[in-house]
């Protein structure tokens, strides 16, 4: 059984905080996880670079906005996320600016998969560990409402069909994010609208 508050209220941090920790060990020749060989970093300083992007360029669609304005609780976002991870650099910015949207009724904390093994295993996609993973829990931080994660169906979709075509993963990779780059988050936002009207 996973303790959800103990882990957040532990080694919850906020947006802020959490890109600062990933800069910092970039400036320290490191990365968030244990692997700090040359390809992660280099995936870490792309990542910033991305979320820096994302952040400037984002502005919340309007079935998102009335979503969040119909709600009428107040909820624990938790996030659990690592710097090296493409697919969350190009994601927690939306978190981060559904939050911003609504301070009232979210708290918004971010946490390392490779620190938090158990939690991340109570949440696999298709067996894997796969980030980021939008954790939707009660007010009080005890009980999952709903979970997301780690990127749009349609991007699953293409990716599994891409993984097949091409055994390079850097290809791989570039597809990936052109699709970010070309949907501008508007698909995110469209599942993350219809995963906020579920909630009571």
């Amino acid at each position: 059984m996973v303790n959800y508050r103990e882990i957040f209220d532990e080694q919850g941090m906020d947006y802020a905080t959490y890109r600062q920790l990933v800069d910092k060990l970039l400036a320290a020749g490191q990365t968030t996880g244990p692997d700090n060989s040359e390809a992660m970093l280099h995936y870490s300083k792309m990542n910033v670079q991305r979320m820096n992007r994302v952040d400037k360029t984002i502005s919340l669609n309007e079935a998102l906005t009335a979503a969040i304005n119909d709600l009428k609780g107040n909820y624990k976002l938790w996030v659990i996320t690592e710097g090296w991870c493409g697919d969350a650099a190009q994601i927690v910015p939306v978190f981060n600016k559904i939050a911003e949207a609504a301070p009232d009724k979210f708290d918004l904390k971010f946490v390392l998969r490779d620190k938090n093994l158990p939690l991340i295993d109570a949440h696999l996609t298709n067996g894997g560990r796969a980030i980021p993973v939008l954790l939707v829990l009660d007010e009080k931080g005890e009980q999952v409402l709903k979970s997301w994660a780690p990127r749009p169906q349609v991007l699953q979709s293409l990716l599994k069909g891409w993984k097949q075509e091409n055994t390079d993963p850097m290809a791989t990779a570039e597809k990936l994010h052109s699709w970010y780059a070309k949907d501008k988050t508007q698909t995110t936002q469209a599942e993350l609208a219809e995963l906020l009207s579920g909630l009571e």
